[in-house]
């Protein structure tokens, strides 16, 4: 049994308000009630781990044996030329930052081969102010990738048309069009390889 924590932006932050207060002294009652209520939650995260829940982006549905992968950079069916470099960092960065894995380019060694391409990239504005001029953009990324055993090529996991989107507002400096597709791919690129490595790793 596993809980999903959906994607990014659902991180909560504690309360750090300073706002004055009294000291009060506290009666052996609510001392009680808290301590059975703390008892209560120790046994309810117990049972939570025993059922298998953890943070996304940290379980895996990949066999124990997949350890190294083989990952060379995607190749580019788009008109944008660089956006497969820019996402291929970021998705061997992410692959190794979870731990388990460790990411080359050469096959010999690895237990696996991810592979696959660039197959869309789109930016079009989706807000616009007073002057009609455009704020905000949508950037839209599609990849055709699978992830397969060596030296079996048995498939693991394979996606035809993985897509991400995202909106973003640009900046004021991104004078053309060019700078603006620039900037997109440089503000998504890691938020793709976050999504793209929990969707590969998860099963999704």
């Amino acid at each position: 049994m596993m809980a999903k924590v959906t994607d990014a932006g659902t991180r909560g932050h504690g309360d750090t308000g300073t706002e004055p207060f009294h000291r009060v002294a506290a009666s052996p009652r609510p001392r009680v009630a808290v301590l059975a209520a703390l008892s209560v939650l120790s046994a309810s995260f117990t049972l939570t781990t025993a059922c298998g829940y953890s943070l996304v982006g940290r379980s895996s549905t990949l066999p124990p044996s997949i350890r190294v992968i083989r990952f060379q950079t995607l190749a580019n069916q788009t008109q944008r030329v660089g956006v497969e470099q820019r996402l291929s960092r970021e998705i061997a960065r992410e692959l190794a930052s979870r731990g388990r894995f460790s990411v080359q380019a050469e096959s010999a060694g690895a237990d696996a081969d991810l592979s696959g391409a660039v197959t869309g990239f789109s930016l079009y504005p989706v807000a616009f102010d007073t002057s009609g001029r455009a704020q905000e953009y949508q950037v839209r990324i599609t990849a055709r990738v699978s992830l397969k055993t060596l030296p079996e090529g048995k498939a693991l996991w394979e996606n035809p048309s993985y897509t991400f989107q995202e909106n973003y507002a640009f900046s004021t400096s991104a004078a053309s069009y060019v700078d603006r597709e620039n900037e997109a791919i440089d503000r998504v690129a890691e938020r793709f390889a976050e999504s793209f490595v929990s969707s590969l790793l998860e099963g999704f």
